[in-house]
């Protein structure tokens, strides 16, 4: 991404002239301009990826630059900048064509952030225009519109999709997605929202671990001007910011428990009222949520309300960890291969199937993203134009670890493979039964007939 040209509009010099120098250390390649027309001029000769575009300017408000941009630069990305008090029209041009928003005033790591985000978009275009599909399960439409593709050829990762597109196909259905970190849970968030009626509106994602507990209620469904010392103004909070569209609420096995109610009241009564305000607000919100860890085990410690675990996760999509589908290693290697080198311009290097089946026996405790950064790093460093298994060098000690059967006697390795399953996914049996390709139902029944006992013991 280092090859990312940015331009810079705002009529404040001081702004321009410090995003350059923070920019341009990233090794991006950014210009500058502080008036519409010489914008233009500049988008015109560079073609530039990028947008960072303030919404106040002299002689055109940016809607206008915004709209005039999407109608004649269609593949640059917009990064809005809001001054403070304007963020319905920020909003409004989310809907618009924008890709993100910074709110003044701003950290330059918030510029960073967003400029790394739509940069994946930007990569996105950039490989739909050049290569051929390369495995991806959705279609070239919906993989335009999400942050980057999906591959894999494993049974397990293909009924993720396919389940992601029925539950996308109903509007209003809540989804639970759980998974360990990296595996991609946004992403699939992301197919929903776009393959879905509200693919139109905003996709607000939340991470709720995120957000100070004191300003959570604040945050969600926002406040009424003098309610508290710091509330200058009104403010919108993320269900009126997302009405008609999905809010993805990330980690939301972190989220107080004092506020779980609150949100269980507004998805149930699809209103919201304003901190200080005395009027319900009405919402249309899609919620899809996201874990890493199991709310099941989170209730029984009365960590985590039962009745909201039920109205998320109307439909519960588990992701398995890369390990569990080595199958999947080579589509992705060649994936991210072939990406990085065109980023990177240069030839794309030959893989070993040493290499390929190296990989396939590593633990992966970082799952896809951990595979992404290793072929980052090996296509920095390579020497010649063949990737070998010492070019991918694996600390610690994450092997993928063994389970075989030391008898052929069915009943006894039915009985190991669901003590396996429910020890992968933490006692989870939802999960578990995904593992084992059987209905809940079903693997209670087994439970129940071998006795096993839902513990920690069993971990």
């Amino acid at each position: 991404m280092s090859n990312l040209k940015i331009l810079i509009l705002d009529d404040e010099v001081r702004i321009t002239e410090k995003l350059k120098y923070h920019l341009d250390k990233r090794n991006f390649e950014v210009y500058t301009a502080n008036m519409p027309n010489e914008g233009f001029a500049l988008l015109e000769k560079e073609q530039p990826g990028i947008l960072i575009l303030d919404v106040m300017l002299p002689g055109m408000n940016g809607l206008e630059v915004l709209k005039r941009v999407k109608e004649d630069f269609p593949n640059t990305e917009v990064i809005m900048i809001s001054g403070y008090g304007d963020m319905d029209m920020v909003i409004e041009a989310m809907r618009k064509g924008a890709s993100d928003f910074i709110r003044k005033p701003f950290q330059v790591m918030d510029i960073q952030v967003a400029v790394e985000r739509t940069g994946k978009f930007v990569e996105l275009q950039q490989k739909l225009e050049k290569a051929e599909n390369r495995g991806s399960l959705v279609s070239r439409e919906l993989e335009g519109m999400i942050e980057k593709d999906f591959i894999g050829e494993s049974g397990a990762i293909r009924n993720v999709i396919k389940i992601a597109l029925k539950a996308a196909k109903d509007k209003d259905v809540n989804v639970l997605v759980t998974g360990e970190n990296g595996t991609g849970k946004e992403i699939i968030s992301r197919i929903i929202h776009y393959g879905s009626p509200r693919n139109e509106q905003v996709f607000a994602p939340v991470n709720s671990s995120a957000i100070p507990a004191t300003l959570l209620e604040s945050e969600f469904f926002g406040h009424m001007k003098g309610s508290f010392t710091d509330a200058r103004e009104d403010k919108k909070g993320y269900f009126e910011l997302a009405n008609n569209g999905t809010l993805f609420l990330d980690e939301i096995a972190d989220m107080p428990f004092s506020l779980q109610a609150k949100l269980l009241r507004a998805i149930e009564e699809n209103k919201v009222k304003r901190i200080g305000g005395s009027k319900e607000l009405p919402v249309d919100v899609r919620i899809i949520s996201a874990t890493n860890k199991n709310i099941e085990k989170l209730i029984e410690e009365d960590k985590f309300r039962i009745d909201l675990y039920h109205r998320i996760n109307t439909i519960e999509i588990h992701i398995p960890p890369l390990r569990e589908r080595p199958e999947d290693i080579k589509p992705l290697l060649t994936h991210f291969v072939a990406s990085f080198a065109r980023k990177k311009n240069i030839e794309a290097p030959i893989i070993s199937e040493e290499l390929i089946k190296k990989l396939q026996k590593y633990y992966f405790p970082g799952n896809v993203r951990e595979l992404r950064n290793m072929v980052e790093r090996a296509l920095i460093l390579l020497e010649g134009n063949v990737l070998l298994p010492d070019d991918f060098p694996i600390k610690g000690d994450h092997k993928k670890e063994a389970f075989s059967f030391d008898t052929l006697d069915l009943e006894r390795n039915e009985q190991k493979l669901i003590i396996e399953a429910l020890k992968r996914c933490e006692m989870n049996q939802t999960q578990a039964a995904e593992l084992l390709c059987i209905s809940r139902d079903a693997l209670k029944r087994k439970i129940k007939k071998f006795g096993i006992e839902i513990d920690k013991s069993i971990i």
